[in-house]
């Protein structure tokens, strides 16, 4: 398990030269200006002998990426044993390999394109896995949301030193446990979901943070993930709010200083906070959340 120092698990790495390319222009004056932006590479993933999908990523954690996507996806199903990941950076491959033969062919078959941005990729048959399905009834104080809130947007990263890319933070209470970005929303949410497979780590007790849309496909993959609680700085899309009831998932959205919207399983909030008491965010943030 790697550790970048605090109290993160894993924590962004803004200062890794690989994740961004220095590049020249102008600004809005005319005046010569330099800056750094985000990379995007492809990354193919197999699992076993069969080409699933390339996705355009950071190039960072591609060993969790595609085990997540995997086990998001349905590939991957609570019974499989991962035999071996092997990642060949020359290559941009990572091959998952199982002790089992899986039953992928029909998924691909009726894979389509998502509102996810950098090539978003789900199945036809999305909703499989949700029925009969229950989250925990846990608890989630707003003093958590607030004290989380501030601590992941004030965490060095590559969203508040470049922007375009987004952020996904697996919490317990008011703590960040690992804190991954990419150029798509749904990279970043399949990065976690890899490392708690890797790490045998339950989502019954946990929080998901993302800088993105809280929409029908991040709704489900929190489920299927079993975390009870999902929190966005961003705004909500009418069927991920319809998913989250159907799951009894707790969709908190807006998150911003001391505002915050709850539109799903309001049941498991314990309001511990006096909002006046939270401050608003810094300017310097909300920019960079406009430019994201």
């Amino acid at each position: 398990m790697q550790s970048n120092g605090g109290e993160y698990l894993i924590a962004p790495n803004p200062g890794d030269t690989r994740l961004t390319r220095a590049v020249t222009g102008v600004d809005h004056t005319g005046q010569p200006v330099e800056t750094r932006v985000v990379e995007e590479r492809p990354l193919t993933i197999y699992l076993n002998g069969q080409e699933i999908v390339t996705a355009m990523t950071i190039g960072d954690y591609p060993e969790y990426l595609a085990l997540g996507f995997l086990r998001n996806q349905g590939m991957l199903g609570a019974d499989e044993t991962v035999t071996r990941v092997d990642y060949d950076d020359d290559l941009e491959v990572v091959v998952v390999r199982t002790a089992s033969q899986t039953t992928y062919e029909e998924k691909v078959k009726k894979k389509t394109r998502t509102s996810g941005c950098a090539v978003g990729t789900v199945f036809g048959d999305m909703m499989e896995g949700l029925q009969g399905l229950t989250l925990p009834a846990t608890e989630v104080r707003t003093s958590w949301l607030y004290a989380l809130s501030k601590k992941i947007n004030t965490t060095p990263s590559l969203y508040l030193e470049s922007g375009a890319i987004h952020g996904t933070v697996l919490c317990r209470r008011d703590r960040p446990l690992v804190y991954m970005e990419d150029v798509g929303r749904h990279n970043a949410v399949d990065k976690i979901a890899g490392w708690m497979l890797s790490e045998g780590v339950s989502g019954a007790d946990k929080i998901l943070y993302t800088t993105g849309r809280l929409t029908s496909e991040m709704v489900i993959k929190c489920a299927l993930m079993g975390i009870p609680v999902l929190a966005s700085r961003s705004g909500f899309t009418a069927w991920g709010v319809e998913i989250a009831k159907e799951t009894g998932l707790t969709c908190i959205g807006r998150l911003r200083g001391r505002r915050f919207m709850c539109l799903s399983g309001e049941e498991r909030l314990t309001r511990d906070a006096d909002p006046d008491s939270v401050d608003d965010e810094d300017r310097k943030h909300r920019r960079k959340s406009a430019d994201a």
